[in-house]
């Protein structure tokens, strides 16, 4: 069995234990808590919660498949005027800012808080392979029963088959993920609501968040923690491999932003140019050592507003957060994907939406594609140097929106950067760090896709993917760019890319120095948690130094 949910032993449990976890778990065998074994029970409850619209008109694609009685809806739950996460409200048990001793008395009286409701607890498993499985669990109140349906759906809800499965897999020295719930919570310090995390002992209690979105990266954040700790890179990105015939395939892994294409580039069919084979979008991770990669969870959490009302891939949806409705001539109810009442309507997508879907790819990566939104990156860049690929994946950018409110004097060209596109990281920077050097080391190409725009011209979608079929097939030729030794570029019709430009090369090196100064302030910032080996900023020195 994988990780520890019993207690069996008094030196294991000094480790697995802490005043966090301890106060967390606690509430999950109350008097007030009911057990939900069943995705199918889950099922019901949610559809029969105040507030909950039946899409009548959205029948669930294959439902049996997936555990559900047959004859389910869609379900489609709305929240008040929140409907994105918070960065703001986390608070991560070793970094600066979190308190114990004030933040452990706010959670001991959330919890008190909840006797007089009904509580429904329910477990998942994340990580879809024998080598990496971790169980977790909810607990969240009566009222709420979309949350909790929607997290059995995106995580791998647990059945006959992945019991089984567990009960053979590899042993993790760590203890279960525990989660404990109240949206309802509200504090007058805490006015964001408080996302709390103990990582290094696997447990979380989100407090005043009604954002399913919050449930699942929360979890994730503990599950790629868990993941870090036991030799993996741990991937907020897409993966997937293309089979190209006689026993050859080209296996690339893609790491964006939000709104950078991630989603988009793993899922594209390319005309059916290929057959290919969909690990995941969003989360999976990577053995450094015998690079194997395995997915984190079987569904897909996408933006409604990416495929409108008829689109065929709707038909994949099982449930719906923050999207209008309207009824059809025949009374079904039906609900308006795009987004009219407000930004980020999203969905849980079965994994059925992938038909040459699997859990795990055997064979090493190929390459790594940073996605990143730079205007003076040009639509393609070949990364040679291993300390030079793994410091622009701890630098990936993107341009500031036109609609953010800076204040004075901040530069609205600045790039903001989210290292390796994961917000959800618990663990020290440099771990990343490493473990994507030793990759590119060993053999991973490296490469840069700016999928916004080139110094005021769009790259297309089109173009992008264009580059990586080029690059899939080994037919792309990039040659030696400018003065860089270890940056290369491959010719696209429409980008002028020279430096005869200076307008264009001073801002480039303007967007280098970004990279640099963020480096460097990773020295203080989390009172140096993120600190990153002095080879990454060697290496970006070595860029701006060849510009001169």
């Amino acid at each position: 069995m994988a990780t520890e949910e019993f207690f069996s032993d008094k030196e294991l449990f000094k480790t697995l234990m802490s005043a966090a976890r301890a106060t967390i778990i606690t509430p999950f065998f109350g008097n007030n808590v009911e057990e939900v074994k069943s995705v199918s029970e889950a099922y019901k409850l949610a559809k029969n919660s105040p507030g909950t619209i039946e899409l009548t008109g959205m029948p669930v694609y294959e439902p049996e498949k997936i555990g559900l009685p047959k004859g389910a809806n869609q379900l489609l739950f709305n929240d008040g005027s929140v409907v994105g996460r918070c960065a703001a409200a986390r608070k991560i048990v070793g970094e600066p800012g979190c308190d114990l001793s004030s933040l452990l008395p706010v959670i001991r009286e959330a919890v008190y808080a909840t006797r007089y409701k009904l509580m429904y607890k329910t477990e998942a498993v994340i990580g879809l392979d024998k080598d990496f499985m971790v169980k977790a669990h909810l607990l969240i109140p009566e009222g709420f029963e979309n949350i909790m349906y929607s997290w059995m759906l995106n995580f791998q809800y647990i059945n006959e088959l992945y019991a089984d499965m567990y009960e053979t897999s590899r042993k993790i020295q760590e203890g279960d993920i525990f989660v404990f719930s109240d949206p309802d919570w509200t504090h007058p310090d805490f006015p964001y609501g408080l996302t709390f995390f103990d990582p290094q002992h696997n447990c979380a209690a989100i407090l005043g968040m009604r954002y399913f979105g919050e449930h699942k990266k929360g979890t994730l954040t503990l599950a790629w923690g868990c993941a870090s700790r036991n030799g993996y890179a741990s991937c907020h990105g897409g993966m997937k491999r293309y089979n190209l015939g006689n026993g050859q395939s080209f296996r690339t892994a893609v790491f964006g932003l939000s709104g950078s294409g991630k989603s988009t580039i793993t899922h594209a069919k390319h005309n059916n140019k290929y057959d290919i084979t969909v690990l995941h979008d969003d989360a999976f991770i990577i053995n450094v050592d015998k690079k194997y990669s395995i997915a984190l969870e079987p569904a897909y959490f996408d933006k409604t507003a990416d495929y409108p009302i008829g689109s065929e891939d709707n038909k994949f949806i099982l449930t719906q957060q923050n999207a209008g409705a309207i009824a059809l001539s025949d009374g079904k109810v039906v609900s308006v994907t795009e987004d009219i009442r407000n930004g980020n309507g999203r969905a849980v997508k079965s994994k059925l939406w992938s038909p040459n879907r699997v859990d795990r790819i055997d064979e090493p990566i190929n390459a790594i594609f940073w996605l990143m939104k730079d205007p003076t990156i040009p639509p393609v860049l070949k990364l040679l140097g291993a300390s030079l690929g793994s410091a622009m994946g701890a630098t990936l950018a993107t341009k500031r929106s036109s609609a953010e409110r800076l204040a004075e004097g901040v530069d609205p060209n600045a790039l903001v950067v989210e290292p390796y596109a994961n917000p959800f990281r618990v663990y020290p920077l440099s771990v990343d760090y490493e473990r994507f050097k030793k990759l590119i080391e060993d053999g991973v190409e490296c490469y840069i896709l700016n999928t916004g725009d080139f110094m005021g011209t769009k790259v297309k979608k089109e173009t992008t993917l264009a580059i990586i079929e080029k690059i899939v097939e080994g037919k792309a030729q990039f040659h030696k760019w400018e003065n860089f030794s270890d940056i290369q570029i491959m010719d696209i019709e429409g980008f002028d890319t020279s430096f005869s430009d200076r307008k264009y090369a001073e801002q480039f090196k303007a967007r280098m120095n970004d990279r640099v100064n963020f480096v460097k302030s990773r020295d203080s910032e989390k009172g140096g948690l993120d600190k990153l080996p002095n080879d990454a900023l060697d290496a970006l020195n070595a860029v701006i130094k060849e510009l001169q």
